[in-house]
């Protein structure tokens, strides 16, 4: 446990470092980022909570959540930047958190089902992704042109790997950050804003009704029932831990979803006796997960209130022609497949793997299907960037020269 929190904590700190142009803080320095961070972070869940059971009642469904975090995660950021002075950069640590609690959810939410029938079409799934790819590069490529900004900068803005890998990858190289995080969080907004209103307008039945919280379910907790989530919580910590040595992508919420899936199964092969015969996860995590989430995105926008007009419009631009790749790649998905028009788009949806999954969720729409379709991507993606960055900026020094 120790080690892991250790892991976590200097993941932060050196994200802060980088994100500040190298600056290495000091002891004092880092106990007081560590402070005003869990205090910002504080204020936010206690504006989200109350603002998530606000937008519930509008029938909404569990998008609700993610929403009062957007929002929350802009407010106090902004907030305490002009009224603190406080210049902190989007809480990594807790977007981790996120991932944990929501691949928790996921991972629950669909060991019941039978996932031969998906993993078969994983052919499918890869010729998706490759053609996301090559559109992604091509958009990235159009992206620099237009933008007058260096080709590994283009590539990791527009490219849909999540805002946070990509900024942080940005901030390795000298990239610029604000930028990537630019792209990156328009095009995550765009996604979770567009596809639930989407369904909601052609298939208002997709949508699941509000998750509410109650004191019920944390009066009604059992000896049993407490011991089982504990023992959830650390063997989640493990495995997390396990994933991030062994560099797999998205470790935090990949180890999480293997979790959630296998838990139950596990506790009923070793014939544990507990009284409880399926354990289900607590409402808090998944609203606590999906808010954390929506906390980080709404960071990112609190981060950057003065881009010039041409940055965002060229912005909205590339994300405008990443959605009408997707669009384009769910009508190939349509062809191919039995699937219905919702799931090819969720599945082909250029969000963050974890964003578009939550979505299915809350939309309580093939969840298993979007599952691996993201999954499929989020490695593909993750295990070619190395040799992506390599390319980019050997080209990158060509066109320089050149020039």
């Amino acid at each position: 446990m120790k080690q892991f929190v250790k892991l976590v904590a200097s993941d932060e700190i050196s994200s802060h470092r980088n994100l500040n142009m190298g600056v290495d803080p000091s002891p004092t320095s880092e106990k007081q980022l560590f402070w005003q961070s869990l205090t910002i972070l504080a204020w936010q869940i206690c504006l989200a909570l109350p603002l998530g059971l606000i937008l519930s009642r509008f029938n909404i469904g569990g998008m609700a959540w993610i929403f009062s975090g957007i929002a929350s995660g802009v407010i106090v950021l902004q907030v305490s930047r002009i009224f603190y002075q406080l210049t902190l950069k989007p809480n990594r640590s807790a977007r981790h958190v996120g991932l944990v609690l929501v691949g928790l959810t996921i991972g629950f939410s669909i060991a019941q089902n039978n996932l031969i029938g998906v993993v078969t079409g994983i052919p499918i799934f890869v010729f998706l992704t490759l053609f996301l790819l090559i559109s992604g590069t091509l958009i990235g490529y159009i992206y620099s042109r237009l933008s007058k900004t260096n080709l590994l900068t283009a590539m990791l803005a527009t490219v849909p790997g999540g805002v946070g890998v990509m900024a942080a990858i940005a901030a390795d190289y000298n990239k610029n950050v604000t930028q990537v995080a630019l792209v990156q969080v328009i095009r995550v907004t765009s996604v979770v804003l567009l596809i639930p209103m989407v369904a909601r307008i052609l298939a208002d039945d997709y949508i699941s009704a509000p998750a509410i919280i109650t004191a019920v379910e944390f009066i009604t907790f059992t000896p049993s029932y407490f011991g089982l989530l504990l023992l959830l919580v650390g063997v989640s910590l493990v495995a997390v831990y396990i994933a991030i040595l062994c560099k797999i992508p998205a470790a935090h919420f990949f180890a999480a979803l293997l979790v959630g899936m296998t838990f139950n199964p596990l506790i009923n092969s070793f014939h544990i006796t507990t009284g409880i015969t399926h354990f289900a996860l607590p409402s808090m995590i998944r609203i606590i997960g999906q808010t954390l989430l929506g906390i980080t995105i709404g960071e990112y926008w609190g981060e950057k209130p003065d881009f010039g007009k041409k940055t965002i419009a060229y912005a909205v631009m590339s994300t405008i022609m990443t959605l009408f790749a997707g669009a384009i790649a769910a009508y190939f998905a349509m062809q191919l497949t039995s699937w219905d028009w919702l799931t090819c788009m969720l599945v082909t949806a250029p969000g963050g793997a974890a964003e578009m999954i939550l979505v299915a969720l809350t939309l309580n729409h093939n969840v298993e299907v979007v599952t691996v379709g993201h999954l499929v991507r989020l490695i593909a993606i993750n295990s070619s960037l190395p040799i992506w960055v390599f390319l980019f900026r050997r080209l990158d020094r060509q066109l320089s020269e050149a020039a």
